[in-house]
């Protein structure tokens, strides 16, 4: 496993040839915050930085909590990031939802990172979905993609069930805790655009598909291969075995 550092979502380049570039869309705005504030803790917190180590300790207090809820965290967990990078922004209006999806990738980020110092725990493309997958092959061999009653499975599912900010959070952490313990990295950036999304009602449909295709995705072959002839013979949808990871944070269904 090789540690990536680089974590912060490119800058949009989408632009008319003779015109200005196009201001980044909202979720890209909130991965990029989350992406640029562990891109420049992780690698020190790697290399055992005394400053960087305090502030994972003081950020996992925070840890399935609310964003400015605790007061020893207030100016840390990626809000100064955001802070910045809407300061040219007025017209972005779920600023509070902004706030909640950065601080809570942020402050999971530093639970799931705890005492490792080998490799970081933030990898671009590492999907929650994909993340589960890995630790069931790992908890249970190769075969472990065809338990459907797989307890981590259903964590999985229970997230992707969450009605509320705090259930989600707390779901999140459990999840995270077990990826802690495997040392199964994650893309806290796509997380906290996906946490943003997940927030407005009729986002949150297109998040919970999301998650769903990540995690079917992710199966080994020869199971992507039994579900879609089970689902041809039940006359359902087949997933679309084709579909590749889409590389901008908001995967398959970004649009607001």
């Amino acid at each position: 496993m090789t540690t990536t550092t680089t974590g912060a979502a490119a800058e949009d380049s989408s632009h008319d040839a003779d015109g200005p570039a196009e201001a980044p869309s909202e979720h890209r705005l909130v991965a990029q915050a989350t992406g640029q504030y562990i891109a420049r803790l992780q690698p020190r917190y790697l290399k055992d930085n005394p400053a960087a180590v305090s502030e994972l300790a003081r950020l996992r207090r925070g840890a399935g909590r609310r964003a400015h809820q605790v007061q020893d965290l207030w100016g840390v967990g990626g809000l100064e990031e955001l802070a910045r990078l809407l300061a040219d922004r007025p017209d972005f209006h779920r600023r509070e939802d902004a706030e909640e999806a950065v601080f809570l990738a942020s402050t999971l980020w530093a639970l799931h990172q705890q005492s490792g110092r080998d490799h970081g725990m933030h990898q671009r493309k590492q999907t929650l979905g994909g993340a589960v997958r890995t630790l069931m092959r790992l908890d249970n061999g190769p075969g472990a993609d065809e338990e459907r009653d797989s307890p981590l499975r259903t964590r999985l599912v229970r997230v992707g069930t969450a009605e509320s900010v705090e259930s989600v959070a707390v779901r999140l952490r459990e999840i995270v805790l077990l990826l802690r313990g495997a040392q199964v990295p994650l893309d806290y950036a796509r997380l906290a655009c996906q946490l943003y999304r997940w927030q407005s009602r009729p986002g949150r449909a297109g998040v919970q598909r999301e998650w769903g295709r990540e995690f079917h995705l992710a199966a080994a072959p020869r199971a992507r291969a039994t579900a879609k002839d089970t689902e041809a013979q039940d006359g359902g949808d087949a997933i679309d075995l084709s579909l590749s990871m889409d590389e901008e944070y908001g995967g398959y269904a970004s649009g607001e």
